[in-house]
């Protein structure tokens, strides 16, 4: 197999400077014995001929580039190369090489030729070196003057001195006086090696020299010269190009020129231009840097005639007054306009500080009205040489032109109606009939610069961006969406035609900057005029490069992750649009598929919740039977996850919210059954279901001490629930020496249980009063139903508040009683009722309602109590089944409700008019907020009074 380490292609240099392929073959190093050395062999891949034979020689200039190339010269303008397929081929003969020449392979150059600075050799040429002696200038010795300048090209020592030498003889002048004498006798072997003299002395890059070859008198022969390129075979006509130019009125003097040096300058400068673009050929890899000089020459030419156009006093006020004047004709006035657009491209090469100075010099000469004029007139080339100037400011300086517009602001409001530039350039943009909308594509640009809060000062005394800003969404963006808005009317594309599409497209790229870069004022703007959903309809067009440009905005919209935007999406539904459009796409894998897909991946991936249950709850069984991606069904799983947590949330604390909406509750049935006129029986009736309603819940909790809650729960009412305790045990205690003999006390505390553990029975039914009473507990029945032995304890979380009520029985012990019998007080009761629902706090619990005033706030200590009628203690052994079957038939327990309550309204006098001071106790808890105990008394009696009359 062929070693491709060795495989290599050889290049020659030809006579024109360009490499010439010498075939491809394989090279190797070895000792030859005719050169008596070391050398490089090359043969052919095809046929194994010989296509190189060299010695390497230990003076010889060796360079290694790109790592794989290897270039060396064997006599004077006679170079090669050695290209290798790998690296590691060139590095094997490299080091051959520098071993031959006892060199360090690290190196890439095996001679330094150039390690002498310039005044070392300077001084070595003054020293030893002889100077040049140039060939008489004639047409016999043409092809040794050749010769002589292409050797002495290779050397830096002797191009010094072969310039110095024609220089010193003037031989450039005696050249072009034998291209004459050659073009008159049509020596074209003459002629051709004159070309490659004058060529030779470009490339010597003296400027002594080139301020000889540009000199006015002999440029158009030098340019004669370089017209007989032996390549060519026919010769070009610069000679003639350059001087119809004057002639045909191709420099055009817009404005005198006075100054002739000025003027000599600008010719001068063009032909240079002229021949170094067009006249020279392209130069080589190894000429790049041999016409610097030339472009050097240019460059300070340009500076010469910006700084004599900027010293001329008159001639930038009159140029910049005809662009104004409204008599100068459109001819006219776009020649200014170029000129004005050659002048400013010329201050390209100024240096920062002078470039400052002359736009400074411009502004106040007012070059930006001059601007408004020339953007708005109808000739297309003055339109583009205008926007070009533009361009020119703005890259320097875009504070220029905000200061301006807000002098321009300043003066609207006074009143003065004058055309306001940034109005100008929008106007411009919109109203751009080129198919391609090249220039509206430019001033977007332009605007874009100009609204860029990056490039805005900002200081104490120079708030330049927010004024800017201010003065944009005030007095220039509705004409910016003017084309959008009237496009979009009736929710629908108007006109939709490949012109306006693209339009439109650069007020969206336009309108999407904004978002990105300006805060509260495009957030007003996109509310007040419903912008979104406006570039929403735009998905609607048949040209998909929109419908992508107005997906593009939103996400825009989207990617700034801001609530307000989020609001408005959702209120809006402006999603459907976009799903609309996705449908419409029908799941061909297309750019604009992979557009929206991104969009809700974006959504997804960054996690904005809102907008991820908008999208699931509104739009989710829609993109439900999308499956050949997982976006949907990720956003679906993560909508349920958010659900899952917000509902472990709400478990954890419902228990809470339900004891406050219990006690809510009942609160508001005190109140209302407090408010409304009844007979005193049937008060007491509804009275009683609600003790027997509080004794079964108490008696239904578990029979554990209270744990410490960490939160005390809120409350609508304003009652005082100790004082209805105290008033309470007062009215409906039975007899002390019934107590002692067996009557049922009650002893109030709070305890915890599960939200199961809180059934309801259904609403007590009232003649008089039609509202229903509050969900309540199981009614706990002394007379049938309930035994304090069967009421189990049961665990349950904290933070639901329950009552438990302990009745002494006859069958309990003495014990029991003394230790936790109907001898409590019913403060004491109270008291660690308040410590159980608030132990965080030494103080009770402030309870108002929404609709209490400050002052009428009453301290809340604990619920109300519940007592059970001490007229049914007689029957207090019932079977523990029943209490059992009240969580599980709670229908019933209105039936049995209903027959207690019956069997209540026989009870004694004493019990009547017990429960008729409870009555009042009631009544006193029901007071409104500002109104006195007296007073609700006094309504009370009037109601009764209407009542029986």
């Amino acid at each position: 197999m062929t070693d491709t380490r060795r495989r290599v292609k050889l290049y020659a240099l030809n006579a024109d400077r360009q490499w010439d392929d010498k075939g491809t073959g394989h090279v190797s190093s070895i000792y030859v014995e005719k050169h008596k050395g070391m050398s490089l062999l090359v043969r052919a891949e095809a046929d194994g001929t010989l296509l190189l034979e060299s010695k390497i020689q230990t003076d010889t200039a060796y360079q290694k580039q790109q790592d794989t190339l290897i270039v060396w010269s064997e006599r004077d303008n006679y170079d090669l190369a050695l290209s290798f397929q790998e690296k590691a081929g060139c590095d094997e003969i490299w080091e051959k090489i520098c071993q031959v020449q006892g060199k360090d392979p690290s190196v890439e150059i095996t001679q330094d030729i150039f390690e002498e600075s310039e005044d070392e050799r300077l001084d070595d040429m003054s020293d030893g070196s002889p100077p040049i002696e140039l060939p008489p200038c004639e047409i016999s010795r043409l092809e040794e003057i050749k010769e002589l300048m292409q050797t002495c090209l290779a050397s830096p020592v002797r191009k010094e001195k072969l310039a110095e030498a024609i220089e010193s003889e003037g031989y450039i002048r005696k050249l072009v006086g034998l291209f004459h004498m050659c073009e008159d006798l049509e020596n074209l072997p003459g002629l051709h090696c004159l070309y490659d003299v004058l060529k030779s002395i470009f490339l010597l890059n003296k400027t002594q020299l080139l301020d000889i070859l540009f000199s006015d008198d002999i440029i158009l022969d030098v340019v004669g010269c370089l017209e007989y390129d032996p390549a060519l075979t026919t010769p070009k006509r610069h000679r003639h190009y350059l001087r119809t130019n004057s002639k045909l009125g191709r420099f055009k003097e817009v404005v005198p020129i006075s100054n002739s040096d000025l003027l000599g300058k600008i010719h001068q400068t063009y032909r240079i231009q002229y021949i170094q673009d067009v006249v020279l050929p392209t130069p080589s890899l190894f000429e790049d840097n041999m016409l610097s000089t030339v472009s050097s020459f240019i460059y300070f030419n340009k500076i010469e005639i910006v700084t004599l156009i900027q010293d001329d006093e008159k001639f930038l006020p009159e140029l910049l007054h005809l662009l104004m004047d409204e008599n100068t004709n459109e001819m006219r006035r776009r020649d200014l306009a170029l000129f004005l657009r050659e002048y400013c491209q010329f201050s390209q090469n100024l240096q920062p500080q002078a470039k400052e100075n002359f736009y400074k010099t411009l502004s106040s000469l007012g070059i930006l009205p001059a601007l408004e004029v020339v953007l708005s007139a109808d000739d297309v080339a003055t339109k583009n040489a205008a926007i070009d100037i533009l361009n020119f400011i703005i890259e320097f300086s875009p504070s220029f032109i905000r200061d301006y517009t807000l002098q321009q602001a300043a003066c609207i409001s006074r009143e003065e109606q004058d055309p306001m530039l940034v109005n100008v350039i929008i106007e411009q943009m919109v109203s751009d009939t080129d198919p391609e909308l090249g220039r509206a594509v430019q001033l977007m640009s332009i605007l874009k610069m100009l609204i860029d809060p990056d490039n805005m000062l900002s200081s104490i005394n120079k708030t330049e961006k927010c004024e800017f800003l201010n003065y944009f969404y005030k007095y220039s963006i509705h004409l910016l969406m003017d084309p959008l808005l009237d496009n979009t009317k009736k929710d629908d594309v108007q006109i939709d035609s490949y012109h306006n599409a693209q339009l439109l497209g650069v007020i969206l790229e336009l309108l999407s900057f904004c978002v990105e870069h300006h805060s509260y004022h495009i957030k007003n703007f996109i509310l007040n005029k419903d912008l979104l959903r406006k570039v929403l309809v735009l998905m609607k067009s048949c040209h998909t490069f929109l419908v992508l440009s107005s997906l593009r905005f939103m996400r825009k919209i989207i990617a700034m992750k801001d609530d307000f935007y989020n609001r408005y999406i959702i209120k809006g539904h402006l999603f459907q649009p976009v799903i609309d459009t996705f449908n419409r796409n029908k799941g061909r894998y297309n750019l604009l598929d992979s557009a929206v897909l991104e969009l809700f991946e974006y959504i997804k991936l960054e996690d904005i919740k809102v907008l991820c249950s908008h999208i699931v709850e509104t739009y989710g069984d829609e993109l439900e039977s999308i499956h050949y991606v997982q976006t949907f069904r990720s956003l679906r799983l993560k909508y349920n996850q958010a659900q899952d947590k917000l509902k472990d949330l709400k478990d954890k604390s419902s228990p809470l919210l339900d004891s406050v909406s219990l006690l809510r509750n009942k609160m508001s049935t005190l109140h209302r059954n407090s408010r409304q006129h009844q007979e005193p029986r049937q008060m007491d009736e509804d009275e009683e279901i609600w003790f027997n309603e509080e004794d079964s819940f108490e008696d239904a909790s578990a029979d554990t001490s209270p744990p410490t809650s960490t939160h005390s729960p809120p409350s609508s009412n304003v009652i005082t629930f100790e004082s209805i305790g105290k008033s309470l045990d007062k009215k409906c205690s039975p007899d002390p020496s019934a107590g002692n003999n067996g009557g049922a006390s009650a002893l109030f505390t709070n305890t915890t249980t599960s939200p199961s553990s809180q059934q309801h029975i259904p609403p007590h039914n009232n003649n008089n009063n039609k509202s229903s009473p509050p969900p309540s507990s199981l009614v706990n029945n002394n007379n049938s139903h309930s035994s304090s032995e069967t009421n189990k304890s049961t665990s349950s979380p904290p933070d639901l508040f329950q009552k438990k009520a302990l009745v002494d029985y006859e069958e309990d012990s003495d014990e029991e009683e003394e230790g936790g019998g109907g001898g409590h007080d019913v403060e004491n009761v109270v008291s660690s009722s308040s410590a159980a629902e608030a132990p965080s706090s030494s103080s009770n619990t402030s309870v108002t309602s929404p609709s209490t005033s400050p002052t009428n706030n009453i301290s809340v200590s604990s619920p109300p109590p519940s007592l059970s009628p001490s007229s049914t203690s007689a029957q207090n052994s019932s079977d523990t089944s029943d209490s059992s079957e009240e969580f599980s038939a709670p229908e019933t327990e209105d039936k049995h409700q209903s027959d207690e309550n019956d069997d209540s309204s026989t009870s004694s006098p004493e019990h009547q008019e017990s429960c008729k001071d409870d009555q009042v106790s009631l009544e006193v808890a029901a007071v409104q907020p500002g109104e006195t105990v007296g007073a609700q008394k006094d309504h009370q009696e009037e109601e009764e009074e209407e009542e029986a009359s």
